[in-house]
C-alpha cells in the first residue's frame, strides 16, 4: 500500500509542530516529514519532539545536510532516535543547499565526494560496525555506537541531479525526491537509481525506498495558491507538477506518482497554506481514505 505522508514546513513557527504532530498521529496520516532548513528549524531537535509527542505516525526529516553535521554526530542522534521509537524514524541526508553551506563555512569542493563518504560511514555505524577511514571529507579512528539500533537503521539519500540519484543508488536504502519530480521524472529516477545500484552490485530483491514531495494545495483558492508557489519557483514549464483540488483529484495524483514508482507520496502544502493544521486533516482523513 502506498505510504501517505505530509509537511510540517519550517516557516511555521516550533511552537506550531505539537498541535500538528498530534493531529497528524490521531488522523490516518502514515508520516509527517520535518525539514531542517537554514536556518529556520534544526531536523533532529524537532523530530525527537514530534515523537515524543505522538504514538503511532512516522516521522522523517528531509533531508539533514551533510556539510553540517560531524557523521558521528548524526550516527548517534539517529541510534538514540531509533531505540527509543522503533520502527518510527525516517532520516534522509543530503547536499544541503550549497549558498546556504557557504554563509557558514562548510562548503565542501565536492558534494558528492563528501555524500559518498558520509553515507557509507554512517549506513556502517548504524548497522553496528566498528570503522576506521580516512576519506577526503569523512575521517574516522576506531569508531563504533555504544548503542546501535537493533537491525540497523535506513539512511536515504536526497537528490535532484542525476549523479546524485546513481550515488543513491549506490550507497543509500532509499532516496527523497522533492517537489520538482513529476510522475515522468520519478519514473527516470528510479531509472538512474536502479543503474547505481547494479554498478555497485546491489541486491536486486533488497527494496530501494522512493519518497517524494509533492505541491498540494485546497480549498476555493487552491488553483491560485498552486501556480504562486510553482512560479516563485520556477517550475512552470515542466507538466505534472503539483495539484489542486479535493481529495478525489489529490489522490488521484498520489496514485499517478505511485504507479511511476514512489512508495511514498508526502503531500506539501504551499507556503501560503492558510491552515496547517487543516491541511493535516484533509491529508489523513480524507485523501488517506481514498489512496489505495
Amino acid at each position: 500500500m502506498t505510504q501517505l505522508g505530509a509537511v510540517f514546513r519550517p516557516q511555521l513557527p516550533p511552537e506550531r509542530l505539537r498541535g500538528v504532530a498530534r493531529l497528524a498521529d490521531g488522523t490516518g496520516l502514515d508520516e509527517l516529514w520535518l525539514w531542517e532548513d537554514c536556518f529556520l528549524e534544526a531536523g533532529i531537535s524537532a523530530a525527537a519532539a514530534a515523537l515524543a509527542w505522538t504514538e503511532r505516525v512516522r516521522v522523517g526529516v528531509g533531508l539533514l545536510p551533510v556539510p553540517l553535521r560531524n557523521v558521528a554526530l548524526t550516527a548517534m542522534e539517529a541510534a538514540t532516535l531509533h531505540r527509543m521509537f522503533p520502527g518510527r524514524v525516517s532520516l534522509a541526508v543530503g547536499h544541503g543547499v550549497q549558498d546556504w553551506m557557504g554563509q557558514v563555512g562548510a562548503r565542501a569542493a565536492s558534494p558528492l565526494t563528501l555524500l559518498r563518504e558520509y553515507t557509507l560511514a554512517l549506513r556502517g555505524l548504524l548497522d553496528g560496525e566498528r570503522i576506521t577511514t580516512a576519506g577526503r571529507y569523512v575521517t574516522l579512528d576506531d569508531v563504533a555506537l555504544g548503542w546501535p539500533p537493533d537491525g540497523g537503521a535506513e539512511v536515504l539519500v536526497g537528490g535532484i541531479g542525476p549523479r546524485t540519484l546513481r550515488l543513491s543508488g549506490e550507497v543509500a536504502d532509499g532516496t527523497l525526491l522533492n517537489e520538482v519530480f513529476s510522475p515522468d521524472g520519478v519514473r527516470e529516477a528510479r531509472r538512474i537509481i536502479g543503474e547505481g545500484r547494479a554498478a555497485a552490485g546491489r541486491d536486486p530483491e533488497r527494496p530501494h525506498r522512493i519518497v517524494v514531495y509533492v505541491f498540494t494545495a485546497t480549498g476555493p483558492d487552491a488553483d491560485a495558491r498552486l501556480q504562486r508557489e510553482l512560479t516563485a519557483g520556477g517550475h512552470t514549464g515542466t507538466p505534472g507538477l503539483g495539484v489542486a483540488g479535493d481529495a478525489a483529484r489529490v489522490a488521484e495524483t498520489v496514485q499517478r506518482f505511485a504507479d511511476a514508482g514512489a512508495d511514498t507520496v508526502v503531500l506539501l502544502p504551499t507556503a501560503d497554506e492558510p491552515d496547517p493544521e487543516g491541511f493535516v486533516r484533509f491529508v489523513g482523513d480524507d485523501v488517506r481514505a481514498l489512496v489505495k
